[in-house]
């Protein structure tokens, strides 16, 4: 592919997130941020080639922010430069299992699982159409994050509940952070020296959401969450794993609503549920440091679910070749690290005291002891720069470019 620009855009329910990538170099040119999107507090910010801009938006909706960032943008770059804009689309279904060219049926497709995710897809779609609107000349390409896990096995997928719910309604485990996912595996396959479709790989994307990943063949065997981003580590605000009975006992205990109860699993549970204090992880590792009880418990059951949820993926794998940290927290608290491997012996894992405390930075990311059975590595995700690797694939596999 001879050099281009890919416009990489993520955009959520108040905010649109921009990456412009130059392919195939990978280096990153430019990236933005629209931020409380319909609020009279909304801004938008720029950082291009090292030159920062801040632009107050008050009351502007989605269409209109695209319109600002794009002009931001294209003041200093040259729109002819751009191939391709690569979505990231939170829910794919079964229908959508690869990134897919942007064009009136996909656009419904996507419309139509937005029951699967109603606080993503609709969100998704509103920055889809405005910079469709604003970029009509150039190919738009939708990545979701639920296609890394579509081969997951059927004994991995589905629940043991009646099989029509499945086949009627779509009730399966689909998955989430899925290009997380994939890039970390590839670049640990790189680090080990190995094939991605050769390793047996450990992921754990670790930030206000969390999920974990086996991952053999270059494919998703098995992961954590499941038909929601609700399903299992334990959160910034989302509960993980519950008894699926809690939700009726507390509807009739507390009084309040199911859509209540669900939401506080969502929003009020987590390390904010546990601690009381806050969803930020860095805030609870000072305050458990401080003699926080409720800070330092949530910590714990933070990295006891993650190592038991670890474990329990090694069942999909047979061996191990490697765990990896990826997020702002797998990445940058070498004490969550530190936790949760010292409670996942039975794997043979080790850590090297001193790599981890530099947080991977050294020895190209390993932080487990040189003769560790398994080895253990953080490596820092992009999710931009595998979106744009996908931009790039469907653009030579569906014949928009030569």
């Amino acid at each position: 592919m001879s050099e281009s620009k890919i416009l990489i855009i993520n955009t959520g329910s108040s905010s649109i997130k921009m990456a412009l990538m130059d392919m195939p170099s990978e280096l990153l040119l430019a990236e933005g941020m629209a931020q409380r999107l319909g609020d009279a507090q909304a801004v938008l910010s720029w950082d291009i080639a090292g030159e920062r801009q801040h632009l107050e938006m008050a009351g502007e909706n989605h269409d209109g922010a695209m319109q600002l960032m794009l002009a931001a943008l294209f003041c200093k770059v040259d729109k002819a430069s751009i191939a391709a804009v690569g979505h990231r689309v939170v829910h794919g279904g079964e229908r959508f299992i690869k990134p897919m060219l942007l064009d009136d049926a996909v656009i419904a497709g996507v419309e139509s699982l937005s029951h699967l995710a109603p606080l993503h897809n609709p969100a998704n779609l509103l920055g889809i159409r405005a910079a469709m609107h604003h970029l009509p000349a150039i190919p738009h390409i939708a990545v979701f994050d639920t296609a890394f896990h579509h081969a997951m096995p059927l004994h991995a997928s589905l629940y043991a509940v009646p099989y029509h719910w499945y086949e009627q309604y779509g009730v399966r485990r689909y998955g989430f952070h899925g290009t997380s996912h994939h890039y970390v595996g590839q670049q640990a396959a790189g680090l080990l020296g190995r094939e991605f479709s050769d390793c047996k790989l450990l992921t754990a994307h670790l930030g206000n959401g969390c999920s974990a990943t086996a991952i053999a063949g270059g494919i998703s065997v098995d992961t954590t969450m499941g038909m929601t981003p609700l399903e299992g580590l334990v959160m910034g605000t989302r509960s993980g794993d519950v008894d699926p009975g809690l939700h009726d006992f507390m509807v009739r205990q507390s009084g309040e609503s199911l859509a209540s109860i669900t939401d506080t699993l969502n929003r009020q549970s987590g390390l904010l549920g546990l601690s009381g204090r806050s969803n930020d992880m860095r805030t609870l590792l000072d305050a458990a440091q401080s003699g926080d009880e409720r800070a330092s418990l949530a910590v714990d059951v933070f990295c006891y679910r993650l190592a038991k949820s670890l474990a329990a993926l090694a069942v999909a794998l047979g061996h191990v070749d490697a765990i990896v940290f990826t997020g702002g927290i797998g990445e940058h608290a070498d004490i969550i690290r530190a936790k949760t491997v010292a409670q996942l012996a039975i794997l043979g894992i080790a850590l090297d005291a001193g790599r981890n405390s530099l947080h991977g930075k050294l020895s190209h990311g390993f932080i487990s002891k040189v003769d560790a059975v398994t080895p253990v590595l953080v490596i820092a995700t992009n999710e931009e720069k595998m979106i744009a690797r996908y931009v790039c694939e469907v653009l030579h596999r569906d014949g928009v470019v030569s």
